[in-house]
């Protein structure tokens, strides 16, 4: 059955006490605590560093069964290597995710490629074959010549999703290639009736067979967690 995930990217901030964290929560007790009220959450920290399989395996044993984690692959695949000639790095990427897959945990692998990084098909194509059918994955293109039918029909064939980031520079389509729908919301505050339409569109996209995973931007204030908590409508408000 299809169903919505919704969270922020990222859990670690001290700053959402006590509008989200109890004000006395230990650090250590964040993940714990964010995983009772959103069931899902993207890591950005595995941009920068592969991840280590003991933490990785600590986040599966802190967070239920239905939880899952999207991760930002690394940067020396999209950044670095920019696609190209990255089978070494992807392989080690993905290997290092096994203790979320094994514990049930993996949801989508998210690759953000640099604004800068024009569109290549072939350089597409070529890429995509190295990822494994059972990895949702979703891409997220920063330079407008990536938005064009050719790339929507390679994602498609490939059951990878086109990420729906908004952008103050950059308007994506609402196009949806995959069997799961990725959603990037980067501004800072959302209304009632933005939280509502979101939410319909979320419902009808579940309702027609996608997964739908709903990431918010933090700030120095927990509102982006707020936000995905009344888009799942566990509200207490």
């Amino acid at each position: 059955m299809a169903q919505l995930f919704a969270g922020t990217s990222g859990f670690a901030y001290p700053n959402w006490k006590p509008g989200f964290y109890p004000r006395d929560l230990p650090q250590k007790k964040f993940l714990e605590h964010y995983a009772t009220r959103l069931n899902s959450v993207e890591i950005n920290y595995t941009f920068r560093r592969m991840p280590a399989a003991g933490t990785l395996a600590g986040w599966a044993a802190a967070t239920p069964a239905g939880f899952r984690f999207a991760l930002k692959a690394n940067q020396r695949i999209t950044h670095f290597q920019k696609l190209k000639d990255a089978a070494q790095p992807t392989a080690y990427f993905l290997g290092a995710l096994d203790p979320l897959r094994a514990a049930g945990r993996l949801g989508p692998v998210l690759f953000q490629l640099p604004p800068y990084l024009r569109c290549d098909v072939e350089l597409l194509r070529d890429y995509l074959t190295l990822l494994p059918a059972d990895v949702r994955t979703a891409f997220e293109f920063r330079h407008e010549s990536w938005l064009v039918e050719p790339v929507y029909r390679l994602l498609a064939e490939r059951n990878v999703s086109l990420c729906l980031a908004e952008s103050d520079k950059l308007t994506v389509p609402q196009v949806v290639t995959a069997d799961f729908v990725y959603f990037r919301l980067r501004k800072p505050e959302y209304g009632p009736d933005e939280i509502a339409t979101m939410r319909t569109r979320a419902r009808d996209l579940v309702g027609g067979g996608k997964d739908v995973f709903v990431f918010f931007k933090h700030e120095d204030t927990p509102d982006g967690a707020l936000c995905a908590e009344q888009l799942l409508g566990t509200s207490a408000d």
